[in-house]
């Protein structure tokens, strides 16, 4: 490759609160334009902002659980731009005193682990949001919903480190998954709870200055920060390639197009004019305070892979499948203490359960099949009643009616066959029918093996136990 890619991202990630970051008005989504408004929201003369302490302690936590040093000092910024879905002309934001610095976090791309540096953590609110009149019937217009103002945000900005889409996706699914463990954020991208903006540029191979960057807005799934990224560093490298000068601006990602498009010139810091907010005084925090905070931050998802392995000897992959959220997690650890094979019960829930749940769009809090039903199934395979093969089917059956796995067997007469003389008068019917095939099996072709193993499932309709036909098969075989 000529280039290398350099990506940083900003995550704008909504704290999980009652209330918004400077009142009292509630963060509840889904209320009617404006209803979740106040004079303090909305930027009235005379009114002064309270900040929300438990999204402070909350910011905290996602701090430490991000290994971030918390800043003893913090203060409010008012960052000067203006935009109809902006009431006071200005955002609160932080700019030098910022509540969390010099982070990291770990990921894992293809086997390979990575260092990502985080700069920093700050505390800011949200703006409006803008809606056009093409959705509403009104071409031509535009209208303002101020319930988002207010409430309350952590951008988290990362250090330029990664060097792929794939490493940016990673990063911000581990990132996601830290923020769920903690409870901090509900991460919700369709309600808009985590949001990702990505600078991109690229360098030639060995250069170790960083090449003009262009800053993609508003990213709401991990699949289009990816898209965007590939797109936008295709676009680059055909302008070098050109021989000419990437500019430096903020674009938005068209994904019915796939193709990132300009919105603007980029700004810098001293355009947005920040100054120290005088309504709000600094906030000084105490190594007190931040160790109350460090005892609450649970198991991390990189704690929780770790334990997976060695505790439940499972292996890395499946761990990090499992772990990648917590309730995830905790499905097959209420399945792992009630049925201990830990692999056996991975296998199904990384196979089966996860295909109908994404079949469905579904995630694994809504997954009608509790831990304890997908053990009973386990426990009849184990028990011989059913076979594997046997059991999928079932799976299916409990995922769509909620029945139990022993009322499907019992309607559907799904009993495995474990009757060794029944088995083998199959066997003998089949050896009897298949004459040919026979032959070739005493003559070396193993192959043939599985077409008569499968003519006696067949006729038994599925019930034979595949272990006593195999025996018997073999034995009659070689006889």
């Amino acid at each position: 490759m000529k280039y290398e890619t350099v990506i940083g991202l900003e995550v704008h990630v909504q704290i999980k609160t009652k209330t918004k970051i400077f009142c009292s008005c509630s963060t509840e989504f889904g209320k009617p334009p404006n209803a979740n408004t106040c004079p303090i929201c909305l930027g009235m003369p005379g009114v002064l902002p309270v900040l929300n302490k438990r999204f402070l302690d909350s910011s905290m936590k996602a701090c430490l659980a991000t290994h971030c040093t918390i800043e003893p000092m913090n203060r409010f910024a008012r960052k000067n731009y203006f935009y109809p879905d902006l009431p006071k002309g200005y955002q609160i934001s932080q700019m030098e005193h910022p509540l969390g610095t010099k982070g990291f976090i770990n990921i894992d791309v293809d086997g390979k682990q990575k260092k990502i540096g985080l700069t920093r953590i700050h505390m800011e609110e949200d703006a409006g949001k803008l809606i056009h009149g093409e959705n509403l019937g009104s071409p031509g217009k535009s209208y303002v919903d101020f319930n988002r103002t207010g409430v309350p945000l952590c951008e988290v900005v990362s250090e330029p480190d990664m060097r792929s889409p794939e490493e940016a996706r990673a990063y911000l699914t581990e990132l996601k998954a830290i923020l769920e463990y903690t409870e901090v954020s509900d991460c919700n991208m369709e309600e808009g709870s985590l949001r990702c903006d990505a600078n991109v540029s690229i360098r030639p191979v060995g250069q170790k200055e960083f090449g003009t960057r262009a800053e993609i807005k508003n990213l709401n799934s991990f699949k289009f920060v990816q898209k965007a990224i590939e797109y936008e560093v295709a676009r680059q490298a055909k302008i070098l390639d050109q021989g000419e000068s990437v500019k430096q601006e903020t674009r938005l990602y068209d994904s019915d197009r796939g193709e990132t498009f300009t919105m603007r010139s980029k700004e810098e810091a001293h355009d947005y004019r920040y100054f120290p907010d005088p309504d709000l005084v600094p906030i000084v925090i105490d190594d007190a305070w931040v160790e109350e905070i460090r005892k609450t931050i649970p198991e991390l998802p990189e704690q929780k892979r770790e334990r997976f392995v060695s505790d439940y000897e499972i292996p890395e992959y499946d761990a990090g499948v499992l772990t990648s959220s917590k309730p995830l997690a905790d499905y097959f650890e209420q399945c792992a203490t009630q049925f201990p094979q830990p692999k056996i019960i991975s296998n199904w829930i990384m196979g089966d359960l996860l295909r109908e749940l994404k079949k469905d769009g579904k995630e694994i809090g809504d997954c009608p099949v509790s831990p304890s039903a997908l053990v009973a199934l386990l426990k009849l395979i184990d028990a011989g009643t059913i076979s594997g093969n046997t059991a999928k089917g079932v799976f299916e059956e409990m995922y769509q009616t909620q029945k139990p796995a022993s009322r499907i067997v019992e309607e559907k007469g799904l009993t495995q066959i474990t009757d060794s003389s029944a088995i083998e008068e199959i066997v003998d019917e089949v050896i009897l029918a298949n004459p040919s095939q026979v032959e070739e099996l005493r003559g070396g072709k193993d192959k043939v093996l599985g077409f008569l193993v499968g003519q006696i499932m067949k006729a038994s309709k599925g019930k034979a136990n595949p272990g006593m036909v195999n025996k018997l098969l073999k034995e009659k075989i070689n006889r």
